[in-house]
């Protein structure tokens, strides 16, 4: 999806002779957790709010905290998915947007970003969500996309809901005529269906034989 007309220019970038003081006035009056500081177009780092808010001396520059800087950014002609990854592993609300010359061109706020997000027919289209789990080093997205597709499904979106050190759960966003028959099929290749479906015939079967056997015990 298209994401480079959600680039922002409203603010300018700070400098190395940016006032601490300046720069803490700005944080107040915006709601940013890191802004950019750029040196002849070229992004040398960003800081935080919350690091200025240290800082005492605020007729100091900028200039004079390089240790304080982060560096992460995003290039213009990165996928929505590489754009998220950035905001989350780096717990910002903006992103500084780099072309492929690394000279800074604006910046990406995260509301804009998780907007064009829920427009994804992920979120937005009609489907069956599954919830499945497997082992770290057995599961394979081909052959998730394979079960779906050879049961006459269409894949709308598969992600990684969670990973932990012996197994992967997996999300997966599906239309299909026949909701039961994939589920059956992931359960066949020994994944493990963890979300609830009425059209899980399995499960019923199950209750019945389970219903049955109580019924005997009870003779």
């Amino acid at each position: 999806m298209e994401t480079t007309s959600y680039i922002l220019k409203e603010f300018k970038p700070f400098s190395l002779f940016s006032k601490v003081s300046e720069i803490k006035t700005f944080f107040i009056e915006t709601s940013f957790s890191h802004f950019p500081i750029v040196k002849n177009n070229e992004l040398i780092g960003l800081i935080s709010e919350s690091d200025m808010e240290e800082i005492e001396d605020d007729e100091n520059e900028i200039g004079n905290f390089q240790y304080l800087y982060k560096l992460f950014s995003i290039e213009e002609e990165d996928s929505l998915l590489d754009i998220l990854g950035v905001f989350a592993s780096n717990n910002t609300n903006l992103i500084p947007v780099i072309n492929n010359k690394k000279e800074y061109i604006g910046y990406f706020e995260i509301n804009d970003i998780l907007q064009i997000y829920n427009e994804t027919p992920f979120l937005k289209g009609e489907g069956i969500v599954l919830l499945i789990e497997k082992g770290i080093n057995e599961y394979s997205i081909s052959e998730i996309c394979q079960i779906v597709e050879s049961n006459k499904g269409k894949i709308l979106g598969v992600f990684i809901a969670e990973s932990g050190l012996t197994s992967v759960k997996i999300s997966i966003k599906f239309n299909a005529p026949d909701i039961n028959e994939i589920i059956q099929s992931f359960r066949r290749y020994d994944y493990l269906v963890l979300s609830n479906h009425k059209e899980d015939y399995f499960i019923e079967d199950l209750k019945d034989r389970s219903n049955y056997l109580q019924k005997y015990l009870n003779i």
